[in-house]
C-alpha cells in the first residue's frame, strides 16, 4: 500500500512542479540559476511556494535533482517550503519528501511535525484535492477511497468521497463497512427516519453468518458468538435470545431483505456513523 500510494504521490508533485515552474537568471554571475517552484492553485495563487535552488553550471538539471541537491541546499529549501503550506495539499507531499530523503537529519520533534502533516490518510486526501483540481475526478475517487481505507474512522476522508461522486453523477446514500463499499442489489434508505441496508451486504461484509428461514420469515446473523434474529414486518427482534423492540421492523424489498442498519452493526459489537453531507452510513469494526 505504502509503494503504490508513494508512486501516486510522486507522480502528481512531479506533474505539479512542471506546471509551476519558472526559472530566472541569478543576478551574482557565478554561472548558478535559480528556480521558482510554485505548487497550489496557479490561477489564485493559493498554496504557492517559493523555493530558490542552486544549481552549478549550466547544465541542465530536473527541479528534482536540484531539490534533492548535494548537501543540505534541498533539505533546507523544503524545510522553508512547507512552513507556508502546512495545511494544503502541498504540505502532506514535502512533509513525506522530508522524512523519507532526509530523516537523519531531523530532530525528534521535527519528525513528530512532519509526521502529523503526512499522516496516510490526510496526506491521500490532499493528492485527491490535486487530481480532483486537475480535472481528473475519476483518479481522485480511486485516491480518496484508498484515504478512506487508511483511517476507516475519518468522517472528513467519507466527506470528500461523497463529493467527488457528487461530481461523477453518484447520488443517493451510500454505505461502508470497514472502509469497502459492499454489493448489493437494493440501495440503502430511509424509513421513518431510519436507515435501513441490504441484511444480507452488511452481515457479509462483517464476515457474520447469515441464514434465512422461510416459514418463520426471519433471517439470523451470527457472529463472534453473538446471534440476531429479526422477523419480517415485525417490530420485535433478538439478541441472544433477548426480545428487542425496533422502531422499523425488517422488510423484503425488491426481492431482497432490508434491516435497520445501526440496531444490527451496534448487536453485532460494530460502530455506526452517519455523515449527512454525503449520506454515508459508516460502519467499522472497533
Amino acid at each position: 500500500m505504502r509503494t503504490s500510494w508513494m508512486i501516486i504521490v510522486s507522480c502528481v508533485m512531479a506533474v505539479s512542479l512542471m506546471t509551476g515552474s519558472a526559472f530566472a537568471k541569478s543576478e551574482n554571475g557565478k554561472g548558478a540559476d535559480k528556480k521558482e517552484v510554485s505548487t497550489g492553485n496557479s490561477k489564485s495563487g493559493e498554496g504557492k511556494i517559493h523555493v530558490e535552488l542552486e544549481v552549478e553550471d549550466d547544465t541542465d538539471a530536473s527541479v528534482t535533482s536540484a531539490t534533492y541537491g548535494k548537501g543540505h541546499k534541498g533539505y533546507k529549501g523544503l524545510l522553508n517550503a512547507i512552513n507556508n503550506v502546512k495545511d494544503k495539499p502541498a504540505g502532506a507531499v514535502i512533509a513525506e519528501l522530508l522524512l523519507t530523503k532526509y530523516d537523519t537529519q531531523l530532530t525528534a520533534e521535527m519528525k513528530a511535525e512532519l509526521e502529523a502533516i503526512v499522516e496516510k490518510d490526510a496526506a491521500l486526501s490532499a493528492v485527491a484535492d490535486m487530481l480532483a483540481e486537475s480535472g481528473s475526478v475519476t483518479d481522485a475517487v480511486y485516491v480518496q477511497k484508498e484515504a478512506v481505507l487508511a483511517n476507516v474512522k475519518n468522517l472528513e476522508s467519507y466527506k470528500k468521497l461523497g463529493k467527488l461522486y457528487e461530481k461523477t453523477g453518484k447520488k443517493g446514500i451510500k454505505l461502508y463497512v470497514n472502509g469497502e463499499e459492499p454489493d448489493f442489489e437494493t440501495a440503502p434508505f430511509v424509513r421513518s427516519g431510519k436507515t435501513l441496508v441490504p441484511f444480507r451486504a452488511i452481515s457479509e461484509a462483517l464476515n457474520a453468518d447469515v441464514s434465512w428461514n422461510k416459514e418463520e420469515r426471519s433471517v439470523s446473523v451470527t457472529r463472534d458468538g453473538i446471534t440476531v434474529k429479526l422477523f419480517i414486518d415485525s417490530k420485535t427482534a433478538y439478541v441472544d435470545g433477548k426480545p428487542i423492540t425496533l422502531d422499523v421492523p425488517a422488510a423484503i424489498v425488491k426481492g431482497s431483505t432490508v434491516v435497520p442498519v445501526r440496531f444490527v452493526s451496534e448487536a453485532l459489537k460494530a460502530a455506526v456513523k452517519w455523515e449527512p453531507e454525503s449520506e454515508s452510513v459508516v460502519i467499522y469494526e472497533e
